[in-house]
């Protein structure tokens, strides 16, 4: 088990105001995210747990894009992988920030 750890500072706070929200399911070539509103709004965190180790270069790119695209300020995003490809761990992210943006 690999466990990495991203911190990033940003431009915006993630609009809403829903304190948590969770999307996905920690399955073969699936992953579970859960965002919580609990940091500064300039700062992004982004928490690994991955069977499938060796990929950090990976982890850090796909990582580095979601958050220039999104500015997920004030977020924290835990994410327990199974193996998911980089296009499905950009679609669960936008759509946990998508989910902790929209109405309560």
């Amino acid at each position: 088990m690999e466990t990495l750890n991203y911190r990033h500072t940003v431009l915006q706070r993630a609009g809403g105001s829903k304190s948590v929200a969770i999307v996905g399911v920690v399955a073969s070539g699936n992953l579970e995210v859960l965002a919580e509103r609990v940091l500064p709004d300039t700062e992004c965190e982004v928490d690994i747990r991955t069977a499938a180790e060796g990929f950090g270069a990976v982890w850090t790119a796909v990582i580095a894009d979601f958050v220039e695209r999104r500015s997920p300020g004030g977020l924290k995003l835990s994410i327990n992988d199974g193996g998911a490809r980089p296009d499905t761990v950009a679609l669960r992210l936008a759509q946990a920030v998508r989910l902790i943006e929209g109405d309560d």
